[in-house]
Order: C-alpha cells, then structure tokens, then sequence
C-alpha cells in the first residue's frame, strides 16, 4: 500500500512482476497469459500521491467476430493522482472540473499499487478485439466460421429492426 505518510518521508519506487493469474481483473473477459512487469514511482504532490509508471503485459481474449482465442501484448505508461477520499466527502452531490476529471480518489489509509495496476490493465485492452482486420466473424444465422468455410446461408436485410416484428 502507497499511503501519504510514507511519502511525506520519501518518494517510493516501485519495480515488480506479476505471474499469470496473480491479479484479479474483476470479471474481465480476458486473461493475462504471461508475465505483468510494472514499473513505477510515487511521490507526494500538494496532499495528492502521484504515482507514475509502465507496465507491459501479455493478454488472452476471443475475438469479437470469430471467437478464436487471441494473444496480444500492452504496454502502458501512466500518469495519475490521487487524493483522500475525504477531501470531498459531503452529503450534496459537488461538480468536478474538467480539468480534475482524470483524479482518483482513495478511502483508508492510502492506494493499493495492485488496484492501480489492474485498473490500468482494464483500461489498456482494446474495446474490440479482432483476430486479424480481415476477420469474416460466424454466420449470423447457420454459426460457421467464415474464415474456415462459406456457408450458403443468405441473410434478408430488414429496413428497420422492427420489420421482423409485422
């Protein structure tokens, strides 16, 4: 845990590796198939802890067209702030700034480095993730993997979603 009071004493450096299966992505709907290496420092900054860094990962999802596994790698750098979750702590709802809109807040005692990284990893992963560009995806209606075979399915195309419904 990253908390104020170390940093008020010094600044922290982070350097660690995360086996597979050692996070927990929280439902995620991928999974981390080699090593995490993270890399970072934090520091105090105006009663905010700043924790900057990278981390590179090698990941496992299906693809979005055809559903054959996919390997891909990220490698992300960061930059972020947090501050104490007291600091806005009020009953009415308060507005943030647009320039305050990419601070995090923390409760406790400080910062798990552990739910930075997995944050961080969810946010890397593309939002489609595809095999190749040239992916023909599966039939809509027969389920054959067009990238293996061609189906002789035709497909009508309605003008409206709600044609189907007359």
């Amino acid at each position: 845990m990253i908390t104020p009071q170390e940093l008020e004493l010094h600044r922290i450096a982070v350097s660690k590796t995360y086996e597979a299966g050692s996070l927990d992505y929280h439902f995620a709907d991928f999974e981390q198939v080699g090593p995490l290496k993270a890399r970072a420092t934090a520091e105090l900054v105006n009663a905010e802890i700043r924790i900057q860094g990278n981390l590179s990962a090698r990941l496992r999802a299906l693809c979005d067209r055809c559903l054959k596994p996919v390997e891909f790698p990220i490698d992300q750098d960061f930059d972020l702030l947090y501050r104490p979750m007291s600091a806005i702590a009020r009953e009415e709802e308060v507005e943030i700034p647009d320039d305050e809109s990419e601070v995090g807040f923390f409760s406790g005692a400080g910062v798990e480095f552990e739910d930075v990284l997995t944050e961080q990893v969810n946010l890397a992963v593309p939002m489609k993730v595809v095999c190749r560009t040239e992916c023909l995806g599966l039939c809509p209606v027969c389920g054959a993997d067009r990238n293996v075979e061609k189906c002789e399915c035709t497909t009508e195309v309605h003008q409206s979603p709600f044609d189907a419904l007359k």
